[in-house]
């Protein structure tokens, strides 16, 4: 039987890292937009700058998971 150095986990050390990245990105944005200060959060930080944050914290995982290994 011939050893097989592949994991059976579908995700590199890379991509780990990337979705952890995408996990942290998208907890500072809910902190930003608790960082208002506005009434209801309807300032910069609540209503723009968090926001962002959060969608790139979950467009960066996205890559990750959907990334194909490359086997060498």
């Amino acid at each position: 039987m011939a050893s097989n150095n592949h994991s059976n986990f579908p995700l590199n050390a890379k991509n780990v890292l990337v979705l952890i990245s995408g996990f942290i990105c998208m907890f500072i944005g809910f902190i930003i937009m608790t960082l208002d200060k506005e009434p209801f959060g309807f300032g910069f930080l609540g209503l723009t700058l968090g926001p962002i944050f959060v969608l790139i914290g979950v467009i960066i995982p996205l890559f990750s998971l959907f990334n194909k290994r490359h086997n060498d």
